[in-house]
């Protein structure tokens, strides 16, 4: 069985919800995003919600995601910081109900990063600056990862998920990544 696969640079607080993968190439990069309480940031609330340690009460919208079982890989926030979940040849459970180029159940085969947002919020060139790096990081494990292979929720879940939304910058994002890749 290969060594789990945690990178060094995050911050690791391993998450309940992931499984094994079955056996199939990982070639997805999938780009979300995660606010709680919606459109507040800064709060330890994400990290609680993929860990399932959310006290439910503290907020009203919290009881909108009561019993909901969820994570991600790894997890930006605006300062940059990255914390990690899963680690990246576990399957996390971050896409739901997805498809992509004809293939279904997209967290079988892609890796989920979480910027903390929300759709119409720009995002701070620290989150581009680390989610960049990241990415070259993981396609470096994953080589299968091109770049038409990188994608936001809503492309995988048209319909049922709007992020990350009008305000991330694909192009900022997609330079980014070029040059990390080619140092």
């Amino acid at each position: 069985m290969a060594q789990d696969i945690w990178l060094k640079q995050a911050k690791r607080v391993p998450s309940p919800n992931y499984n094994e993968r079955p056996d199939q190439v990982l070639d997805l990069l999938v780009i979300h995003n995660i606010s709680l309480p919606p459109k507040q940031f800064g709060s330890p609330y994400v990290e609680q919600f993929f860990t399932n340690c959310l006290d439910h009460d503290l907020h009203p919208f919290f009881d909108e995601i009561r019993g909901v079982e969820v994570s991600a890989h790894l997890f930006i926030r605006r300062d940059g910081e990255v914390i990690q979940f899963v680690p990246l040849n576990k399957r996390a459970w971050h896409a739901g109900k997805s498809s992509f180029q004809g293939r279904e159940n997209c967290n079988d085969f892609s890796i989920g990063i979480e910027m903390e947002g929300y759709d119409d919020c720009p995002y701070t060139s620290e989150q581009y600056a680390r989610l960049a790096e990241i990415s070259a990081e993981i396609i470096s494990y994953y080589p299968s990862i091109l770049p038409e292979h990188i994608v936001g929720h809503s492309d995988i879940a048209p319909g049922r998920k709007t992020d990350p939304g009008p305000a991330f910058d694909w192009s900022v994002y997609q330079a980014l990544l070029q040059a990390s890749l080619q140092t």
